[in-house]
């Protein structure tokens, strides 16, 4: 595995790495109240990370150019900003960092589907 399809797995394992010690953490002081954060890392983060990598793997063509790349970075910057940001939330605190990675988390999405509409529609190329 190499380029955007690597970073995409590599975030997704990081991400899932802490979500299943959070939860450990959580269960062992039986204190569940950040569950919906722990919930969107494992989600956003393991899930959707890995299934933009493994698309990106089995599509290589599909790396090409800065969509990509702004898709990687608009996809780890939600997460990076979501989790935190419902921590807070739930905390009663500013909910700004929520919003903000909501937003990113939308972005990452709608240029996934850039980028699978961009490779769907390319004519095939003939042997």
């Amino acid at each position: 595995m190499r380029g955007i399809a690597f970073y995409f797995l590599c975030a997704a394992i990081l991400a899932v790495l802490i979500g299943m010690s959070w939860g450990i953490q959580m269960s062992a002081a039986g204190d569940h109240k950040l569950a919906g954060a722990h919930a969107h890392l494992n989600l956003v983060g393991w899930v959707t990370l890995s299934i933009f990598a493994f698309y990106y793997h089995l599509v290589p063509d599909a790396q090409a150019g800065l969509l990509p790349k702004l898709h990687l970075a608009c996809a780890i910057g939600g997460l990076v900003l979501l989790v935190p940001g419902i921590v807070m939330a739930i905390r009663g605190q500013d909910m700004t960092l929520a919003k903000a990675g909501s937003v990113l988390t939308l972005a990452s999405m709608a240029l996934f589907l850039l980028v699978v509409l961009r490779q769907g529609m390319q004519k095939p190329q003939t042997a």
